[in-house]
């Protein structure tokens, strides 16, 4: 059986992996990270993992691969520690996370507007339509004389419609890989979410009609509906408590653990595992979506659970021993 390695050392896996990639490595750097792989066979195992990393870039088409690798190494976007963490974490993780990682579809990392893990960002669109984008998303906008078009790749979007002031009628939509919701002067929520997207609308109404053509269906305000490519999902009551990430909260009612927890992961960096025997534990209250750290230490004070981590990036809610 193949044995854990050493977190520290798959930081430093990361450290060189960065280091190699930036464009500024030097034949000195190479011969040390020789050195530092050759110390021991964990030293090895933790090279072998950030090697398949950087193969993985390899085999995407065209300059893509080498303008993202080359912007983590460098600091456009994002620091250099945050990314050390994000592929320290992949390292640390294993290959089941990498290979996860490795099927996100590529338009995500050249969409338009991205928001990182905790990130939400708002935006004003030509018409005054705003829109607020949450944790972990990706879309493209497209506007011109005869649309207004979101492409909504991956995550959500909180959408505030404006009237449009162009003198011919332009429709405003979101797409998704599901389908097409079409604003009908609206305020309203859409976010893919595997096997669906799900729509939730506050005010006016919102048209639903799926990749596969099925016959339209009306959302209104206070209700909330999923469709998939194929079919449209029953229209329900809209639950309040789902649109609180607005404020930066999440409102639980009898919630279970493993729910709320997979929901708090959207918005840290890093793996929040459950242990299966405190999954089904029902929690009610409100939770920091911005500061999930006080959230967890909420549930540990409220909760016959422990808070373990091996690093901030990996952390583990287990019933109490």
């Amino acid at each position: 059986m193949t044995q854990p390695i050493d977190p520290e050392i798959l930081g430093e896996a990361a450290d060189w992996l960065v280091q190699l990639q930036s464009g500024t490595a030097t034949d000195e750097d190479r011969r040390a990270i020789q050195v530092w792989r050759d110390r021991s066979a964990q030293h090895a195992q933790a090279w072998q993992r950030a090697e398949a990393i950087i193969g993985d870039f390899r085999s995407v088409p065209g300059s893509i691969a080498s303008d993202t690798i080359r912007r983590i190494g460098r600091n456009t976007g994002i620091s250099r520690r945050q990314a050390l963490n994000r592929i320290g974490l992949l390292l640390l993780a294993g290959p089941a996370v990498w290979l996860a990682q490795r099927e996100l579809p590529w338009q995500q990392w050249m969409a338009e507007q991205r928001t990182a893990i905790g990130e939400q960002k708002t935006l004003t669109l030509p018409d005054g339509t705003h829109l607020l984008i949450n944790t972990n998303s990706s879309l493209n906008i497209a506007f011109n004389t005869n649309e207004r078009r979101i492409s909504l790749i991956s995550g959500e979007v909180l959408i505030t419609t404006a009237r449009d002031p162009s003198p011919t009628h332009r429709p405003f939509t979101v797409h998704t890989r599901d389908g097409i919701a079409r604003a009908l002067g609206t305020r309203f929520s859409v976010r893919v979410d595997a096997p669906l997207t799900r729509l939730a609308v506050l005010e006016g109404a919102v048209e639903i009609r799926t990749a596969e053509q099925s016959a339209p269906v009306i959302v209104r305000a206070g209700e909330q509906s999923g469709f998939s490519s194929t079919l449209i999902g029953p229209v329900e009551a809209l639950d309040p408590a789902s649109l609180t990430w607005e404020n930066g909260m999440m409102v639980a009612k009898q919630m279970r653990l493993a729910d709320l927890l997979a929901e708090l992961g959207r918005y840290r960096p890093g793996v929040l595992r459950c242990h299966s025997s405190v999954a089904d534990l029902k929690v009610s209250g409100a939770f920091s979506l911005r500061d999930t750290d006080a959230s967890l230490r909420l549930l540990q004070d409220t909760l016959p659970v422990s808070i373990n981590s091996l690093t901030r990036y990996w952390v583990a809610v287990e019933p109490v021993s």
